[in-house]
């Protein structure tokens, strides 16, 4: 069987390669001229170059494909040109699912975000049918996957394609080489240069694990259900202290008012667009998230998959043991 994989080079999207050549499928992977190949030099993989929002890349990548995992996405909490990101998420989505449909892929499986899903204000763990609207997306990302999953819900519902969505929590561990902003966080810990914390919380999981849940989704997923694929749920603050120990550094102790670096955060990113940086040191859009605690179930896909994610120190174990052997530290 050959199955394609757009993001591959990614992090979520080369664990999903790993996890598909371990069951021994043929992988075919889409990726940009510009995109780095760290994550997947090393894997016996056919690479054909395209990009989201070309059509005919499309598909002539998909073409003689029997699977489709798509993970590519442009997941940035903070971007000069909101328009591209649009692009890549809503657009590029479209774009692949139409291609894949009419190449006559026979299964789908699309990486969404547990960011499309509602939260609860009383911190209790959000699941797949907490109400959500596009109204309570939080900055573009938020929009942008929230209303991309639409669209794949609406070929489902009107086309009858084959797409079964996953949504993944915060991943951490190995191979994030950009890093993703759960990553970036996990690597100013490490580096000494978070010195407080928010009172907030996350819900991390290993990347491996979301790997081998879009597997089990590919395996037993129904087309048009939604899959939450988290790991643990924990207070920001326990995350930092945890990373911190693991780096032999000293837990943040400083619990940050939410009033307090709201407007540092809009002076972070002034400086940015004022400057050459890629990204803010805080993004609005990041702090504005933590007035609920992101915490989430994973009880369906545990109950219809067999899903069973590690805990969380494994993962983030293994992501500061990986930013530490590849010179991220300094």
């Amino acid at each position: 069987m050959t199955t394609l994989v757009t993001g591959a080079s990614g992090f979520v999207g080369s664990a999903v390669v790993r996890r598909l050549l371990q069951a021994g499928h043929d992988v075919r992977v889409l990726l940009r001229q510009s995109s780095r190949r760290d994550n997947i030099s090393d894997l016996p993989v056919e690479i054909v170059s395209g990009n989201l929002t070309d059509m005919p890349s499309l598909q002539n990548a998909v073409s003689g494909c029997s699977a489709l995992f798509h993970a590519a996405a442009d997941y940035r909490l903070w971007t000069r040109n909101p328009d591209a990101m649009y692009a890549a998420n809503v657009d590029g989505t479209r774009n692949i699912m139409v291609a894949a449909a009419d190449a006559g892929v026979s299964r789908i499986v699309y990486t969404s975000s547990v960011a499309t899903l509602g939260l609860h204000s009383d911190g209790t763990p959000a699941d797949e049918t907490t109400p959500s609207g596009l109204n309570d997306m939080i900055g573009h990302y938020k929009r942008s996957k929230f209303m991309a999953e639409q669209i794949v819900q609406q070929l489902v519902a009107d086309q009858g394609l084959p797409a079964i969505i996953v949504n993944p929590a915060g991943p951490v561990g190995p191979r994030d080489i950009k890093p993703t902003p759960t990553g970036q966080m996990v690597l100013d810990t490490i580096r000494g240069r978070m010195p407080g914390y928010i009172d907030t919380g996350l819900n991390i999981v290993h990347v491996d694990d979301v790997a081998e849940g879009h597997w089990l989704a590919f395996e037993k997923g129904e087309p048009g259900e939604r899959y939450i694929l988290g790991g643990e749920n924990l207070p920001l603050r326990e995350i930092l202290a945890r990373v911190a120990t693991l780096a032999g550094r000293k837990p943040p102790r400083i619990r940050m008012p939410y009033y307090g670096v709201l407007p540092l955060a809009w002076c972070c990113e002034v400086a940015a667009r004022l400057s050459d940086a890629s990204q803010p040191l805080i993004a609005v859009d990041g702090v504005r998230m933590t007035r609920k605690c992101m915490y989430f179930s994973s009880g369906k896909a545990q109950r219809q998959l067999g899903y069973a994610p590690r805990p969380a120190q494994a993962a983030l174990e293994d992501a500061v043991a990986w930013f530490q052997q590849h010179g991220y530290c300094v």
